[in-house]
């Protein structure tokens, strides 16, 4: 189970850092990650971080601004959100998938197996 946190309203140019935490103390992702839904939108790729090694990948809508990380203590992911912009409003989702034995398209969001409830980022102009 995943639950995300983080979420507000924000001015444009401001930061937010989402958190996304997984329950089960025997839990091992192999990908843990974010998507986001605007409104009218369909869900878009934003991140994905491999908990093997802690390389993060980035979708279109994730480069530049975002960076995401981990905890892996207490298998957490952030989403550090910087320089919001109006069009970053939307719900996020974080997700998280378990090893396939095969390659992942980390991007894919039917590759992922656990999804969190998401958590509504509203930025005002």
């Amino acid at each position: 189970q995943l639950q995300a946190s983080g979420g507000g309203l924000v001015q444009t140019g401001g930061s937010l850092r989402l958190s996304c935490a997984a329950s089960g103390r025997t839990f091992r992702p192999n990908f843990m990650g974010w998507f986001r839904q605007a409104p009218g939108k369909e869900r878009e790729f934003v991140g994905s971080i491999d908990w093997n090694d802690g390389k993060a990948y980035y979708g279109d809508s994730g480069k530049g601004r975002f960076t995401i990380s981990r905890d892996n203590a207490k298998i957490t992911v952030f989403l550090q959100i910087n320089s919001l912009k109006p069009e970053d409003t939307a719900v996020y989702y974080c997700a998280a998938n378990t090893p396939r034995g095969r390659y992942v398209p980390v991007s894919v969001a039917d590759e992922y197996d656990y999804w969190g409830q998401g958590t509504l980022v509203t930025v005002s102009s």
